[in-house]
């Protein structure tokens, strides 16, 4: 390193080997302790959540008035540990959770249908 610094002192060294020799000492000071987890292997299932959602215990909900206060009703009668509400045209990501109840809602907040995922 001391090289480095003389030789960006007296000019003598081009800015090509300037910074080749600066990105080598950053690349050495890498601690060896850190590493990665193992990469699941081919076919192994997922690790099980302890609640799974159970939908059809909450069926008797679709056609009634959505209301928030309802929510944890829904939520303890279906086994979730997530409830996810969803209006028409609202954005939603495609994950898969077995422990997720989801609500969608017709546009006049009617409930159209309770499933899991």
């Amino acid at each position: 390193m001391t090289d480095v610094i003389r030789c960006a002192k007296k000019g003598a060294c081009s800015l090509s080997v300037l910074l080749a020799s600066v990105l080598l000492v950053a690349c050495a000071g890498a601690p060896d302790d850190i590493s990665a987890p193992a990469p699941p292997t081919v076919g192994q299932a997922p690790a099980a959540t302890d609640t799974v959602c159970d939908a059809d215990a909450v069926q008797y909900a679709i056609g009634t008035s959505f209301d928030e206060a309802n929510v944890p009703t829904l939520q303890s009668e279906s086994g979730a540990r997530q409830v996810r509400v969803l209006r028409p045209n609202s954005a939603a990501t495609l994950d898969y959770r077995e422990d997720r109840l989801n609500i969608l809602l017709e546009s006049n907040d009617m409930i159209e249908a309770l499933r899991c995922g």
